[in-house]
């Protein structure tokens, strides 16, 4: 990647997250964060498609615009056919991450190449089939990317030999999580082996849960920096450990027993992402809906449809007509935003959307943290769906937010 990439990108990841002044404790923090998340943050996006495609209600004219992350939700709402989705990310990894998926999908020969390359994501024929299906279509720049190497020289495309979901600072996140529970004697892959979610709440609550009352666990998790890994900045941590009085741990502790003890393990890939480090093998493991067989060939023959763009949310709206888009996807960004970061994008999204337009975003906190930051001037225009955003955060399987919120142009439901 050429130098003035990189540091544009840079420049950009630090104007979302920084609000202290550099001496500062806080400072400190998020500078330390932004350098974290220069490179690959999430091989895999930690939001339930299921849910998102359940409030959206994408329809065969909405034109869908996302943060794009690790991109299995970019590819998962092309199972509902919508006429455009826009992908918008400022980590050029995520942007060379979904390049990479979109042109896997069109040229990989089959769906069981496709499966193997980004469900196992571990098998050396993956960057065989790197080099003869899919590098001939990548473009230049995300070539640059998946063929050069990481900070510890390794070739960064020879993750899909060794196992992509266990790099990136999410993935060295779980790896640490997993050593630092062999060291007290404790297998989270013990739970991928239950029958039942009465199995699961048992072995959670026997071999799981105790790791938290853990002296040097507590301490761990109340450092802001410990949770780089999750992608947290400085400011989302705030919120998330304000939800309770016991301190972070406590709400680790909340957040991980959902995971475990809520869903059906068997029907829960973000489950065997967090305790099996991976999808898990044969044919029943469970998958993101880009990976099912049954959606493949209209994954496959939608692609066309995705456009995925280096540039900040608020600055492609800026360059939209007004009320062209119907569809919003945030992910958890607005935890990370000042007050008139907020207030842009909210004029923004109000100014392009058409009535009936919908919103769905993520927070660590409970929860929505519109009211009293976004002028009313502009939040009355939109329904807030109270009851629906309370049961998809019940509902949501990736169980690490605590809101899932819904907002609706009024105009049209």
């Amino acid at each position: 990647m050429a130098v003035n990439e990189v540091s544009d990108t840079n420049q950009r990841v630090r104007d979302a997250v920084l609000r202290h002044g550099q001496l500062s404790k806080q400072g400190l923090l998020e500078r330390a964060f932004t350098f974290a998340f220069r490179g690959l943050v999430y091989a895999q996006i930690w939001e339930d498609p299921a849910i998102d495609l359940e409030a959206l209600q994408i329809t065969p004219d909405s034109h869908v615009v996302t943060i794009a992350s690790g991109g299995c939700n970019v590819l998962s709402y092309l199972t509902a056919d919508p006429a455009r989705i826009t992908a918008v990310d400022l980590n050029t990894a995520h942007i060379a991450l979904n390049r990479l998926k979109l042109a896997a999908a069109t040229h990989l020969p089959d769906h069981a190449s496709f499966r193997r390359f980004f469900g196992e994501a571990d098998q050396a024929e993956n960057v065989a089939d790197y080099e003869y299906h899919v590098r001939p279509h990548l473009d230049a720049v995300s070539r640059r990317y998946w063929e050069g190497r990481d900070l510890i020289g390794r070739r960064r495309i020879g993750g899909f030999a060794k196992g992509i979901y266990r790099r990136g600072l999410l993935g060295g996140f779980i790896g640490t999580a997993h050593l630092l529970a062999k060291l007290y004697r404790i297998d989270p892959g013990a739970l991928l082996a239950a029958n039942s979610v009465e199995e699961q709440r048992t072995i959670f609550e026997e071999k799981l849960a105790p790791i938290f009352d853990k002296k040097f666990v507590r301490w761990l998790t109340d450092q802001p920096a410990s949770l780089f890994g999750l992608g947290i900045p400085p400011a989302q941590y705030e919120a998330l450990a304000g939800d309770d009085p016991e301190g972070m741990a406590a709400v680790l502790r909340a957040r991980l027993e959902k995971l475990a003890c809520d869903f059906d393990i068997r029907q829960n890939y973000f489950a065997w992402q967090a305790f099996g480090r991976g999808y898990g093998k044969g044919p029943d493991a469970p998958l993101p809906p880009y990976l099912q067989p049954a959606h493949y060939e209209a994954v496959k023959g939608r692609i066309g449809r995705v456009d995925v763009r280096h540039a900040n949310f608020a600055d492609f709206l800026d360059s939209q007509p007004q009320a062209s888009l119907d569809r919003f996807v945030l992910l958890d960004a607005q935890d990370w935003m000042t007050d008139a970061q907020l207030e842009r994008l909210w004029i923004g999204i109000t100014r392009t959307s058409k009535p009936g337009a919908r919103v769905v975003f993520r927070t660590a906190a409970a929860p929505s943290l519109l009211p009293g930051r976004v002028p009313d001037s502009i939040l009355s225009r939109w329904h807030y769906k109270a009851a629906a955003s309370r049961d998809f955060t019940a509902r949501d399987r990736s169980s690490i937010y605590g809101g899932v919120h819904l907002y609706v142009l009024k105009g049209a439901d």
